[in-house]
């Protein structure tokens, strides 16, 4: 049965309540909605204050198959033996480790570390934010080693990176595997539409970074999914538009001693989306 909007509200505003009441039954519900064929995955700064193995466990609770590790879940300093004890203990618990980062790259020794690291755990893509002075060794290590780079832009306070476009003007002519991820709520912030942007961009997009945010002014910050006003609806039906195949790593940045309640209302606010498109 096809779900009108009203009905999709009410379900919503439930859950919601739920969520804020029982973060256990929250994750439940959560974890229970349709599939789809966009790939909804998390970007583990989510859950910085958490050890690694309570974010697999939380990140398995949410039935979210996909993540990216940022340094404090997969230390960059890490050997090579502790990358793959890491990793495998990652994808022995039924989770695709696809990817790293943020990384920052501003020197020759950050690139190589960064991609040393991402073939020692079997990252398939780096989000990462080379400096333009360190896109040309950038873009030879992603042709030496396949590893796809996914530049991530920051918003208006980022001088280099403060939207897609201003990546992609200094990416356009370089391997096409340096590319984007696209965050939604820092394009808005910048005076872009995400849905916009991401199809102009498709051929380049490598990463999704989504979240909510309370303004679409520079100084706006991230909320629970559904509560802002960032139209997600939009975002999805452009990523189901373009057949999308990476994944869209939510990333709910509140709530840093409890993401927990807000996450699983994020996370499910966006299945009840993808499940109407």
């Amino acid at each position: 049965m096809k779900q009108t909007r009203k009905t999709f509200l009410k379900v919503l505003g439930a859950s919601t309540m739920i969520a804020a009441i029982n973060p256990t039954r929250a994750s439940q519900m959560a974890a229970a909605a349709p599939k789809t064929d966009l790939n909804l995955g998390i970007a583990s700064y989510t859950l910085r204050k958490f050890d690694l193995d309570e974010t697999i466990s939380m990140v398995k609770g949410l039935n979210i198959k996909s993540i990216a590790f940022k340094s404090m879940h997969m230390p960059l300093e890490s050997s090579e033996a502790e990358l793959k004890t890491i990793s495998q203990k990652v994808r022995s618990a039924g989770l695709d480790l696809y990817g790293a980062g943020v990384i920052y790259m501003k020197t020759e020794a950050e690139v190589n570390l960064a991609f040393k690291y991402a073939q020692a755990a079997g990252i398939k893509v780096i989000i990462g934010v080379p400096v333009p002075e360190v896109l040309a060794l950038a873009e030879q290590r992603v042709k030496e080693t396949g590893i796809k780079v996914a530049i991530h832009n920051h918003g208006p306070e980022d001088d280099v990176y403060p939207s897609p476009k201003s990546i992609m003007d200094k990416i356009a002519n370089m391997d096409d595997r340096l590319g984007l991820c696209i965050d939604v709520g820092h394009t808005l912030r910048s005076g872009y539409d995400p849905a916009t942007e991401i199809k102009k961009y498709k051929a380049r997009l490598y990463d999704v970074h989504l979240k909510d945010v309370n303004s679409s002014e520079p100084d706006g910050s991230t909320l629970e999914m559904g509560r802002g006003v960032l139209d997600l609806p939009s975002v999805f039906k452009a990523l189901d538009k373009i057949n999308y195949t990476g994944v869209i790593a939510a990333e709910y940045e509140k709530d840093g001693d409890n993401p927990l309640p807000g996450l699983a209302e994020s996370i499910g606010y966006a299945r009840g989306i993808m499940a109407m498109l």
